[in-house]
This record gives C-alpha cells, sequence and structure tokens, in this order.
C-alpha cells in the first residue's frame, strides 16, 4: 500500500473516532425535511480537523503537481468516496486529469534594460519577477519598450490603449488595474473588472502579437505588495499543456522604482504616466528604452487533477441538471533554497475552502432523499496558477454548461467566529439574488457589498471560471462584523491577515481557531444549493449583464 494512502485512511479513521455531536444548526423556519437533515450534520470539528490536515507540513503547501499537492487530491478523493458520493472524473473515477507544464525562472536568467543607451540590469524577485510562458527552456529577446498605459481594448467603453500601433515583437510597458472612475457605467466605477486584472493584460498583449509585457506594480494599484508578487512567482509557474494560444516571452512585473527610472527617459515620472493613461486620448508611447532579456527555464511536463464528485438529483427530469459547488485545493507549495521556514501551508487560503466543500458534500450525502437536480462538487487545481484547474473543469464539465444553474465557491475564509455581515461576490448580478438575501436573513446574516470592490474579486477566484461560460457563479465569503466583535475587530483581523500572512509560510492552521462560523455559512450553503436545486426554472445573469448573452447561448446549445 502506498504511503499517501495508508496515511489518508489512518487520519480519516482518526476523525470519524472523534467526531462529536455538531451543535445545532440554525434552521430555517420552513425547510424540506430532507434539507434540514444535511444541514443538521454539519459539524465545525470534522472541518477543523480537515484544515489542520490539509495545511500541515506533512502537505508541503500544496503545490500544484507537486508531492504534497497530489495527496491532497487523494486525501479529498477519499473523503468523497467514504460518503457515498459518485464519481464524476475521468474513467469512473474522481479524477479529472489536468494536464500542465510547469515553468521555473532559473537564476542565469537575465534582464536588462538599456535606458538612454546606460544599461541598467534589473535583479530577478528584488527588481523584477518574470517568466517565460513561451514553455521554451531558453529564450533571446531584445526589443523596444512600447508604453501602452493600461494594455485595455474595451469597446464598450470606447477605450482603446493600443490605438492600431504596431506593437509585434515589442515588450510593453503597462499599468495594472483600469481606468479610475465613480461612474457605474464606465468599467463599473469603483468595481474592478477584468480588464483590470494582470491575466487579462498578458492575454491581450498576447493577441497584439507583443514579445513581453512589463508590469508596474503599486500596492494601492494592485490591491497587494510586493511580496505577494514575488511569492506568487517566485517559484513554478503552471500552464495548461495542450493550449496553443499565444504566449509572452517575457511576462513580468516590475517595482515602482524601476517605473520610475524608464519614465525618466522621456523627461516624466511614474505618476506622470499614470495621469497620461487616465484619458481616452491616450497613445502609446514609445520609451527610449530596448529590453534586452535572455531568459533560462525548467521545463517540467506533469498532469494534476480536479477531484469531482456527485449526488444524483431525485428527479427523473431536473437530475439532468446541476448544482456546482467548488473550492481549490492548491496553494504555494515549497521554495526551495529559501531561508527559515519555506513551506507555504495555506490553512486559510484554501484549506478552510475545501473543508467547508467537504463537509456539505458530507451533509448532502447524509440526507435521506436528494434534491431534485443533482449536485457537483469539485476540488480544483491550480488557482494560484491562474486559475487554471477550473478553467479547464469549465471547459470540460460533467454537465453542459446550460445544464448548471448554479456554482457556489469557497475561497479564503477566516475562522473567526460566526460572521454577522457576509459578502456573495456576483451574486447580486443574478436572478437568485432575492432567495440568497432571504436566506441570509434567516442565518442573521446582513449581505454586504465587496469591502474592497477595487481588488476586483469577482475576477479572482473560481467562480469566475464558471461565470466566463455563462454559468451563474459566485463566492460565499465573510464580511468584517463578527458577532460579539465590534466592527473594528473584524477590519482589524482582515488586515493582519493580508499584511502578515497571506501568501506567506505564516498562513498556518492555530488550534485556538473558531470554526464555528464556517460551520454556519456551510449551513448556509447546503440550504442556498438545495434551493436552486429544487425551483422549477434555471438562474440566470440579470438583463445587460457581460455574462448573459453567453449563459443563452450555452442552453440554447444543449437543446440542439
Amino acid at each position: 500500500m502506498k504511503r499517501s494512502v495508508l496515511i489518508l485512511l489512518l487520519i480519516t479513521s482518526a476523525f470519524a473516532a472523534n467526531s462529536k455531536k455538531p451543535p445545532a444548526a440554525a434552521a430555517p423556519t420552513e425547510a424540506i425535511p430532507a434539507m434540514r437533515v444535511a444541514m443538521n450534520s454539519v459539524n465545525p470539528n470534522n472541518i477543523s480537523a480537515h484544515v489542520q490536515f490539509l495545511a500541515s507540513d506533512l502537505l508541503e503547501g500544496r503545490g500544484t503537481g507537486q508531492r504534497g499537492g497530489d495527496i491532497a487530491a487523494d486525501y479529498i478523493a477519499t473523503q468523497f468516496a467514504l460518503y457515498g458520493l459518485k464519481p464524476a472524473g475521468d474513467n469512473g473515477t474522481f479524477m479529472q486529469r489536468v494536464p500542465m507544464v510547469g515553468v521555473t525562472t532559473d537564476p542565469s536568467t537575465n534582464i536588462t534594460l538599456i535606458i538612454n543607451d546606460k544599461p541598467l540590469q534589473l535583479r530577478q524577485n528584488d527588481d523584477i519577477v518574470s517568466m517565460d510562458e513561451s514553455q521554451s527552456a531558453t529564450s533571446d529577446l531584445d526589443a523596444p519598450l512600447v508604453y501602452v498605459g493600461y494594455g485595455i481594448v474595451a469597446p464598450e467603453y470606447k477605450w482603446n490603449d493600443y490605438k492600431d500601433v504596431d506593437v509585434k515583437g515589442k515588450v510593453l510597458l503597462m499599468l495594472v488595474n483600469e481606468p479610475p472612475s465613480d461612474d457605474p457605467n464606465f468599467f463599473k466605477g469603483r468595481a474592478l473588472t477584468y480588464y483590470g486584472r494582470w491575466t487579462y493584460k498578458y492575454e491581450e498583449a498576447a493577441r497584439h502579437g507583443a514579445a513581453g509585457v512589463i508590469l508596474i506594480h503599486q500596492p494601492e494599484m494592485a490591491s497587494y505588495g510586493w511580496d505577494v508578487v514575488r511569492n506568487s512567482w517566485g517559484g513554478e509557474r503552471a500552464y495548461i499543456r495542450t493550449e496553443n494560444a499565444p504566449k509572452l516571452k517575457l511576462a513580468s512585473w516590475i517595482q515602482f522604482d524601476v517605473a520610475q527610472k524608464i519614465a525618466g527617459a522621456i523627461g516624466k515620472s511614474a505618476d506622470d504616466l499614470i495621469h497620461m493613461a487616465n484619458s481616452r486620448d491616450f497613445k502609446p508611447i514609445t520609451m527610449k528604452v530596448e529590453v534586452k532579456a535572455h531568459m533560462v527555464s525548467k521545463i517540467r511536463p506533469f498532469d494534476s487533477n480536479n477531484v469531482i464528485a456527485e449526488l444524483q438529483g431525485s428527479d427523473e427530469k431536473l437530475k439532468n441538471e446541476a448544482v456546482l459547488y467548488s473550492a481549490h485545493y492548491d496553494h504555494l507549495g515549497i521554495r526551495p533554497g529559501m531561508a527559515g521556514d519555506n513551506i507555504y501551508n495555506g490553512a486559510v487560503d484554501n484549506a478552510t475552502g475545501c473543508a467547508m466543500l467537504l463537509e456539505i458534500a458530507r451533509g448532502f450525502a447524509s440526507a435521506p432523499t436528494a434534491p431534485n437536480r443533482s449536485i457537483l462538487f469539485a476540488a480544483v487545481t491550480g488557482e494560484e496558477q491562474g486559475l487554471l484547474g477550473s478553467d479547464f473543469l469549465s471547459r470540460h464539465l460533467p454537465f453542459p454548461a446550460g445544464k448548471i444553474t448554479l456554482a457556489m465557491n469557497f475561497d479564503g475564509i477566516r475562522p473567526d467566529g460566526i460572521p454577522e455581515t457576509i459578502e456573495l461576490s456576483g451574486v447580486e448580478r443574478t436572478t437568485y439574488y432575492l432567495t440568497a438575501y432571504s436566506t441570509a436573513k434567516e442565518f442573521g446574516f446582513d449581505i454586504k457589498p465587496d469591502s474592497n470592490p477595487a481588488a476586483g474579486q469577482f475576477y479572482r477566484s473560481d467562480h469566475f471560471s464558471f461565470a466566463h461560460v455563462g454559468i451563474p457563479a459566485f463566492s460565499v465569503q465573510e464580511g468584517l462584523k463578527y458577532k460579539g466583535h465590534p466592527l473594528d475587530w473584524g477590519v482589524q483581523r482582515e488586515t493582519d491577515y493580508d499584511e502578515h500572512r497571506y501568501h506567506q509560510p505564516s498562513d498556518q492552521f492555530d488550534p485556538t481557531w473558531d470554526f464555528s462560523g464556517l460551520a454556519e455559512l456551510s449551513r448556509f450553503g447546503i440550504e442556498l444549493g438545495w434551493k436552486a436545486a429544487s425551483q422549477q426554472e434555471l438562474v440566470q445573469w440579470l438583463p445587460n449583464d457581460e455574462f448573459e448573452e453567453i449563459r443563452k447561448a450555452s442552453e440554447q446549445d444543449v437543446k440542439k
């Protein structure tokens, strides 16, 4: 028997032996009896135990395609099997193979900027983080630098930073985020859209034939510090192996002070560059800078897995439709050669979401009857690499996208007790909002808007992959006000996590954590999903939402 499987069996046996009777749930006043059984079965001790195991040093930070990540996938599949759920992966298994390739930038990589004929060599991880997305072991680049503002082409907002300028073979300097506005009809006002995400910037530049992109990092615009960028990009980055889309030879971020030196080449400051980009009249600027890069990369082809289970619906007609629950199990793994603690355990991000997914799955499986529609549970890989696992799943679903009524995601929920406010990023864009609102009230939750809309949370977690194929989708998140504490306490807890633990080795399991809130949110998630699985009509995006037409097309596809 493999050591990892033996470990899973021992851990599972221990959890079963030590499970305590769960506290009474905050059951709704008119709950479906089977739904109430599922909700009442939720046990915070189970959630805590799952988090403790998934975030242990044994799993080595659950890196994508690494030993610890594979153990996590095996563990989750074992739990699904113990619950009696049906495998929904490949060939009658719980595993859906996701072909990937890992790229690690070698220290011998050399990137130099020639600014007004003077060389400036950039230090990897200090001045710049860089990756060669072409999946080549070595590549060379010698190209002019062109500043393209935010690097956005958005016809619906009459915005085009490229202005039909030929940027083929060039390196593009650009800003993260998008033009600032308080107008909800212009890039959705203060809320970040997908146009502001680094993933979009790279994709759009590649579509224009650019050889590389240099993103200017500024904490206020990126909504996270340089440590997050360095920790996320300093090790191996994964890509889907079978993709044929154009890729950049140089995908990179630079520190703001490097941007200052680049701006000086045209007699400007970095702040001047930002100001210039905030106008529709902005036109690309060829900087007096050449980019010379010798990229050396370690290339590692590998397979990772999404872990997918199904509870078949009870209605003969509606069981061919589904509700989807998701959470990502991967984190950043181990950084070889890093001094001190080099294991990125990812306790909050996202052992918590996986633990909730497992307890929700167990709750559904414990009910005497299933809801009308089928329920899918997906623990996905590669979220930290750019939503890779959920993106792959969205294009290889067990059910057609047009037959999945709703997708709910759980990601990075802090065990700080029972929240009085919650955030459901994206539900307000769907016809399911009123149901979510009334259900939240039953639990004593007050739904609040995104506390940091400029961070673009809707486009940063796995539910976005499902929205992208038309499925109404949102994430369940705690708010900032907790029972028994003033609002400032929750704000301080979130700030402390963001500054001291997010994407850092210090995101570790704490035995003093209070998992009662995660249990209550799991019960809430069960009721939301059960109701969506029971109502006759499919959930839709609201009129004029960016995903409305994709939803209509996906439903038409299944009718053909």
